[in-house]
């Protein structure tokens, strides 16, 4: 009885939708040869036709603006991770080519950097502050810059894309005459080349 129910509602509902949707589709208009169509059927399938363009034309534009949009945001961010490269110095403490914690965490970030950009060669400073003979701060620098260079070829870095140099205390970053200075100065740089 309820299947009954059911199948007749079935019925009652699929007929009159049937009806509808054939009464309500689109007669195809065949032109015979010789037979012109409407002014108004032409009119609107050029209009019809232009409009389906425009749309095509603007999804093309705005499919370009957001790769635009997608490369210059990579530029932003490739530049930003160059400067940051660039920009970040190691630090060591007075009279020491060892490299401390912070340093190391500055360093496998550069090498991460370095091995998303195979073709890029490093030159790797060591300075020195200003307390001490020249030829001292000469070869502490050294011992600070190739201390820098064996940590990164330690983390992957073929060693041909690095040279060192050190400056000793001919390049200060900060010139004044105390510790805060001094601090700054003791440093390895890092110069893309």
């Amino acid at each position: 009885m309820i299947n009954r129910f059911w199948v007749a509602m079935a019925v009652l509902l699929v007929i009159p939708w049937l009806i509808f949707t054939t009464s309500c589709a689109r007669k195809e208009i065949i032109s015979e040869p010789g037979v012109t169509r409407p002014p108004m059927a032409e009119e609107e399938a050029e209009a019809k036709r232009l409009a389906e363009e425009k749309a095509l034309e603007e999804q093309r534009l705005l499919e370009e603006q957001l790769r635009e949009e997608a490369r210059q945001r990579r530029e932003r961010e490739e530049l930003t991770e160059r400067e940051r490269f660039v920009n970040e110095d190691i630090h060591f403490e007075f009279n020491k080519s060892r490299l401390l914690p912070e340093a190391r965490e500055i360093l496998r970030h550069k090498a991460k950097w370095l091995m998303a950009h195979p073709r890029v060669s490093v030159i790797i400073e060591g300075h020195c502050d200003e307390r001490g003979s020249s030829e001292y701060n000469m070869a502490l620098g050294d011992r600070r810059a190739r201390r820098a260079n064996s940590y990164l070829v330690d983390l992957g870095i073929v060693p041909e894309r690095l040279t060192t140099i050190s400056y000793g205390e001919e390049r200060p970053l900060d010139p004044r005459n105390n510790e805060e200075a001094w601090a700054k100065n003791r440093r390895g740089h890092f110069v893309i080349h």
